[in-house]
């Protein structure tokens, strides 16, 4: 699709400000025409000159005998009123064209990102996996702004050419044999301004290029801001966005030079036009130099307002030529047919009855041939929790990720009380569903907007119920500002046990019939799981649970354990069940239970060897300390017995230290 096609899909989008703009400029084309070719005769006429109309083309014939009929003294005074009228209707048509192409341009601007904010809201979950954020940004915001600025450039051009084409009419219909010899003359105008519009779109190509690479760079950045600072990479990075600023810039730079050369060089190259068409003028009309003078001179005058005309189109075009691959950018982000988008059921989701059922389940990932999972077929029934276990890329995550509808199964399907998951609304289903995983995603906004932020409308009640139940309330209490506390950006003022929880209490403030719990402990420690535990076990209550551990000791309660493997279901059962067959989820519960068992030991003994070291602080410390205050409060006058005393707290200071380095030596000691 070539550019102009481009420029007419986005045009439609805003018909009535495109067709008032060119109107406007229309107007003012005409209006400067007219103006123009009235002004010779105008001035001739002040300076007592006679005004000769031989040869004079009909219609400025007709316009200077509507003068003929005022008497002398009044003429040149109506005449000068009519060109000052029509230079002031060309300016206001000029005006306002310049404020219907701003209306215009921001109108698009607006509707463009409204249409490109609506299809990230409605495309699949994978576009985001293969995107970049920073590109999604950078089209959204400057590129956008480009591709509008294209229509307003565009628009521009076409009043433009408008303008060229009625001055041309008017030389035309003053001497076709000068017309020709100026467009022979000013033949090297366009051609200059051929190669600046192509070097223009070579350097705002280059400059789409840097701005999305420069995006895309700085947002991972700060993404990853931690790990920058962490592994003391900000030199490295810092001079690494320096470059793509100074690749983008210098490309900006580039276009300002194309932009800056086109008028000189169209002034000089109009000059020697000027020249050329005064000689060949005078050669053309020799013996009736005379009696055309009028003529010529309007038509020298018409001509020489036209050149910078020529040379703002030159101008234009190169900006034009700048701006084009904005718009071919937008067009391909705006594009439905290769994006996918779910089709969307129409039967409203109610509650649960039955309950979920996986029938021959097999999915790819889209653009991928190999299979994630592979026959799945597992029954979830109502009230009950299904908990799905296995090595690292079993398929368990993606199987949770069919049933909210990020993805549509390759084959076989998911129903609800036996109806297709895909038949039903897709936002009535999510609304009946709470989703907690391990990478909890937090606003940045106060406590109470991320815990409501699935029920807005929620009471204060409901909010702190949730976060009671979610064993949240006591340290949201204990934030500066309490639920309206601001966390920052993905929560970042809070900890991972606090982030989960918050996630826990909006699932719970919800009430979804349907629960999907994605490892939501697995990055805890054990203060944070106990809590966090807790609080699930709330939220799972009387709800169809889907659950991921990493923990098979958090599964043991499900009353369905599924084990996949390399995305097939390899057993199928309760937990004790599955110990029974001493298959799959036997060796991966033996390997956990012995390495959580070694973990339990080795806390056992370090809180023992806490008590113990405790104790025997305390037993040396208690009688040193009572030593030293009587000798601080000076009880004793004895000298003896100050020394005695004296001696005893240094005795006791050094069981002390030999206290400690026992108490060392055996910590190491069951560390090895």
């Amino acid at each position: 699709m070539s550019p102009y096609q481009l420029l007419l899909q986005f045009a439609r989008r805003q018909p009535g400000w495109i067709i008032l703009t060119v109107i406007l400029g229309w107007s003012g084309a005409l209006f400067n025409g007219a103006s123009t070719t009235l002004l010779v005769p105008l001035v001739l006429g002040f300076l007592g000159q006679e005004v000769k109309l031989e040869g004079a083309p009909p219609f400025m014939q007709t316009i200077m005998s509507m003068f003929d009929s005022v008497s002398e003294n009044y003429r040149f005074w109506l005449m000068t009123g009519a060109i000052v009228l029509a230079i002031v209707l060309k300016n206001a048509s000029t005006y306002a064209s310049t404020l219907a192409s701003t209306y215009l341009s921001k109108a698009l601007v607006k509707d463009i990102r409204i249409a490109g904010i609506k299809l990230l809201l409605d495309v699949d979950i994978d576009f985001y996996y293969k995107t970049k954020v920073g590109d999604i940004v950078n089209c959204v915001g400057q590129e956008v702004s480009r591709a509008a600025g294209a229509i307003r450039v565009a628009i521009q051009m076409l009043t433009l050419v408008i303008t060229i084409l009625v001055f041309v009419a008017i030389l035309l219909s003053i001497s076709w044999q000068l017309t020709l010899a100026s467009t022979l003359a000013l033949i090297m105008v366009p051609a200059i301004g051929q190669y600046c519009v192509k070097k223009s779109q070579e350097f705002g190509e280059l400059l789409s290029e840097s701005s999305k690479k420069f995006s895309s760079a700085f947002i991972e950045i700060l993404n990853g801001i931690r790990l920058v600072k962490s592994s003391s990479n900000e030199e490295r990075e810092y001079h690494k966005l320096v470059k793509l600023i100074e690749a983008r810039e210098t490309a900006e730079v580039q276009s300002e030079k194309i932009y800056a050369i086109i008028g000189p060089i169209n002034e000089v190259t109009g000059l020697g036009a000027l020249l050329i068409i005064i000689a060949v003028g005078r050669v053309i009309f020799a013996d009736r130099i005379e009696s055309l003078s009028t003529i010529l001179l309007t038509y020298l005058f018409v001509l020489n307002r036209l050149i910078p005309i020529i040379g703002q189109l030159n101008n234009t075009r190169s900006r034009f030529a700048n701006v084009v691959p904005s718009t071919i950018i937008i067009n391909e982000f705006l594009r439905r047919d290769d994006k996918q988008v779910m089709k969307n059921g129409t039967i409203p989701y109610t509650k649960l009855d039955k309950g979920i059922r996986f029938e021959e389940v097999s999915f790819a990932y889209p653009g991928h041939d190999e299979l994630v999972l592979d026959q799945i077929d597992l029954w979830l029934p109502k009230g009950t929790t299904l908990a799905l276990v296995g090595g690292s890329g079993a398929g368990k995550s993606t199987l949770a990720d069919l049933v909210p509808r990020f993805y549509d199964p390759t084959e076989g399907r998911i129903t609800i009380d036996g109806i297709d998951l895909r038949d039903y609304d897709m936002k009535s289903v999510r609304r009946a569903m709470g989703i907690v995983s391990q990478d909890t995603f937090l606003f940045n906004d106060s406590v109470r907007a991320n815990i409501a932020y699935a029920k807005p409308d929620a009471t204060d009640e409901e909010v702190i119920q949730a976060a009671k139940l979610a064993n949240a309330y006591d340290f949201i209490m204990h934030l500066p500002e309490g639920f309206e506390t601001m966390i920052g950006d993905r929560g970042v003022l809070l900890s991972g046990g606090q982030r989960q929880r918050l996630a826990i209490a909006r699932a719970l403030l919800s009430e979804p019939d349907i629960l999907i719990l994605d490892e939501a402990t697995s990055a805890l420690d054990t203060v944070s799981e106990h809590l966090v535990q807790q609080a699930i076990e709330n939220l799972r209550r009387d709800r169809t649970t889907l659950v991921i551990a990493h923990r098979l000791s958090t599964v043991q309660k499900a009353d369905q354990i599924a084990v996949l493997e390399k995305g097939r279901l390899v057993e199928l059962g309760t937990h004790e069940e599955l110990l029974t067959k001493g298959g799959y989820y036997n060796r991966l519960y033996s390997l956990q239970f012995t390495s959580d068992s070694q973990e339990l030991m080795l806390k056992k003994a370090r809180n023992e060897t806490l008590i113990s070291t405790s104790y025997e602080i305390r037993t040396r410390l208690n009688p040193m300390i009572g030593f030293l205050r009587l000798l601080v409060d000076e009880v004793v006058d004895s000298v003896e017995e100050r020394s005695e005393l004296t001696q005893e707290s240094y005795e006791s200071a050094i069981r002390l230290l030999k206290t400690l380095e026992f108490l060392e030596n055996s910590a190491k000691l069951q560390l090895k």
